[in-house]
């Protein structure tokens, strides 16, 4: 009798297996890669476009959208004025939540805000407020993304500032680091 032959995969098959799966993985992990460095430079993007507006509402109004106190003059049917010192707050009224608001009906961004409750959102899909708060020990009016991941708030930093959360113009709440961590708040100051 003959010796019975034995069926299953060869080496050289399972190799060629091997390959075409850690090729699929390293496309997919490239691909989530381009996806994350497309929405890092939206966030950058963002970040200009609003420091530009911002400027230019300065420069038309001769106040911080916001923190204007004709607001509703410079602005017809905004929701409020601010309280003109100089900081886009969040006491009474609400600057903050004034503030995309006086920039939309300007005409200096692009959106519908109510000037009471709605807040702008990054690409990642953060909130986004233009707000004089304190982040990694630096006070000023600015651009808060909040609950950008952390190599994301990292990349923002290094593509426009110095890469260190704690100084420059970038500042996040947290250093660095925690590869996967949520950072709560960076921001850009102006």
């Amino acid at each position: 009798m003959p010796p019975r032959r034995q069926h299953g995969f060869t080496l050289v098959e399972i190799a060629i297996v091997l390959v075409i799966i850690g090729l699929l993985l390293g496309g997919v992990l490239k691909g989530q890669g381009l996806i994350d460095s497309a929405k890092v430079k939206n966030i950058i993007q963002q970040s200009n476009a609003l420091t530009a507006a911002v400027n230019a509402y300065q420069d038309k109004f001769r106040a911080l959208p916001g923190d204007d106190s004709q607001g509703t003059t410079h602005v017809p049917n905004s929701a409020g004025n601010g309280n003109g010192d100089g900081q886009i707050g969040d006491g009474q009224p609400r600057e903050f939540t004034l503030a995309p608001q006086h920039l939309a009906l300007g005409g200096f961004i692009t959106g519908s805000y109510n000037g009471t409750s709605q807040f702008m959102t990054s690409a990642q899909g953060g909130a986004v407020y233009l707000y004089n708060d304190e982040v990694g020990g630096r006070a000023g009016n600015g651009i808060r993304f909040d609950n950008l991941p952390e190599s994301y708030a990292e990349q923002i930093d290094s593509k426009l500032d110095d890469g260190v959360a704690s100084t420059g113009s970038v500042r996040a709440n947290m250093a660095y680091g925690n590869a996967g961590a949520i950072i709560p708040r960076t921001a850009v100051f102006f």
